[in-house]
């Protein structure tokens, strides 16, 4: 209760104090490149890698480990394809950037843009509002219907009074202060595991190896995703989602526009990929020793997903002072990373919709603030009830879901709006609808939705996709569709595209 009073208090002496469109959407522009970075590290970290990704890793072993060296690789696409060209050329949104380099039908893939941003936004929100009902279950038991409600809606009305009052400053600061709390937390319990292991490595994979019931296989490849050709597709497919996707994901999007100089945002970007691959490397370090003194059986009865393996890990080591500073520290990040994503996907609704859309420009900065802290009310209320619809899915797949989607709808027309003279609005719009409808058509009929036991409805069969991870195919259709989409359609000026080249190599300043 204390961190919500501290971080609520926070959110309300740093919102925006005028209704200026470029403070609620960028904040503090003028940020040192640390500060930037240890944002950014906060906007992507979220309760999918403290919980849930230390939780594969526990049970997997080093098929975990991969999931998170994917998490830290996934930076590179950002640091040297996607960020700095879409911060010159970009304003609020990727719809400005759009808007800029199509000459035609910018409403109609604004549009788009906006259901993409959407479905993206409410599925990882989702994951983070299950992670909290996850958290909850490890203090009282499986929690009730009624106290799975209450715990939903008390968090996600934090998260929309973050996002609607706080605007990107806000959360700006909710981001820091959980970066450098999760930055310390994770590094002194991986400190403590080490240490109840004398330092030695090799003493704790060989224990954890011994405590996993598995032995060697523990620390092979092949745990989770080996045997068949099937499930080495399909970690392949994961991996791919996960490194293509990071750049596509709204908030993090937000994030890159913020910086005020190319300079800052390289420095932020370094200093992110850093402060992540050691969260990531710690976490590791955690899933292993969980394994080695807690146990994995231990560990899968108390939560089959694995979520609880952190905080059973926690009160080993140092009871219930350790256990409650990991919990404060999960629902830290539980709060700053769904504050993101609402921000991301009401900027979208208020900046691409209301005001290019339906005002056609013409809406005052007054208004489309108003407009963005409704839909910030209006995304958490939806977040909520799909949390709620959604108890027992695992906080990793979601997010992993939702990454597929941004790798396969968002990132095809970001490259190609970037680098590709010849890139339409058809193809931006067969790009969009047509990833987001291959992802979520292939999810439907795949192992996550029906015929395994641990699909959403095991009880039944109608999968026909082999795969638990659409990226593999539904990542090179969004491509395909965007070049197909262009080929097929009338091209636009040569100087369109040539102002635009400019401005995303020089950058402007008039943001």
């Amino acid at each position: 209760m204390s961190v919500a009073v501290v971080t609520l208090f926070t959110v309300l002496l740093t919102a925006p104090q005028r209704d200026e469109i470029s403070e609620f959407y960028l904040g503090n522009r003028d940020m040192s490149p640390l500060r930037n970075g240890l944002a950014m590290c906060g906007d992507y970290l979220s309760a999918a890698t403290l919980l849930g990704s230390t939780g594969i890793v526990a049970l997997t072993g080093y098929d975990g480990l991969l999931y998170l060296g994917g998490t830290v690789v996934a930076w590179m696409m950002a640091l040297f394809m996607i960020a700095e060209p879409l911060r010159n050329s970009g304003k609020f949104t990727l719809g400005d950037n759009l808007a800029l380099r199509l000459s035609q039908g910018q409403r109609s893939v604004r549009l788009a843009l906006v259901l993409c941003t959407l479905v993206v936004c409410l599925l990882y929100l989702v994951a983070q509002l299950v992670g909290s009902i996850a958290l909850l279950a490890q203090f009282i038991g499986t929690p009730s219907g009624t106290v799975r409600t209450m715990c939903v809606v008390v968090i996600g009305s934090m998260v929309v009074v973050y996002a609607a009052i706080g605007g990107m400053p806000g959360a700006t600061v909710i981001q820091v202060v959980k970066a450098v709390m999760l930055v310390v937390g994770v590094g002194v319990t991986a400190i403590l595991v080490l240490h109840h292991f004398s330092w030695n490595i090799d003493k704790l994979l060989s224990t954890a190896a011994g405590n996993s019931a598995l032995g060697d296989r523990f620390l092979g490849p092949g745990l989770r995703y080996g045997g068949t050709t099937t499930n080495k597709l399909d970690f392949f497919s994961l991996q791919l989602a996960i490194v293509l996707g990071l750049a596509a994901l709204p908030h993090i999007m937000m994030r890159l526009l913020a910086p005020r100089t190319t300079r800052v945002l390289r420095g932020s970007v370094v200093w992110a990929v850093g402060l992540i691959g050691f969260v990531c490397l710690m976490a590791g370090v955690l899933g292993l020793g969980a394994t080695a003194i807690v146990g994995r059986g231990e560990i899968a009865n108390v939560d089959p997903k694995g979520d609880a393996a952190v905080l059973l890990l926690g009160y080993e080591l140092g009871g219930p002072i350790l256990t409650a500073l990991l919990s404060s520290l999960a629902f830290v990040t539980l709060l700053g990373v769904a504050g993101g994503l609402t921000l991301a996907g009401a900027s979208s609704i208020a900046h691409d919709l209301y005001g290019e859309v339906i005002r056609k420009g013409k809406a005052t900065q007054a208004e489309e603030v108003i407009v963005a802290r409704l839909a910030a009310a209006a995304i958490g209320v939806m977040g909520m009830m799909l949390a709620l619809l959604s108890w027992g899915t695992s906080t990793a797949t979601l997010a992993f879901l939702a990454f597929a989607i941004a790798a396969s709808a968002i990132l095809p027309t970001i490259v190609y709006s970037l680098f590709w003279r010849r890139f339409t609005a058809r193809g931006a719009l067969l790009s969009l609808y047509g990833g987001l409808a291959c992802s979520v058509l292939l999810v439907v009929f795949s192992p996550i939705v029906s015929s395994s036991p641990n699909s959403i409805y095991p009880d039944t069969d109608f999968a026909w996709f082999p795969l638990q991870n659409p990226g593999i195919v539904s990542i090179p259709a969004g491509f395909l569709l965007g070049w197909l989409g262009s080929v097929l359609s009338k091209p636009q000026e040569p100087q369109v595209f040539e102002e635009f080249e400019v401005r995303a190599l020089v950058g402007a300043d008039e943001r």
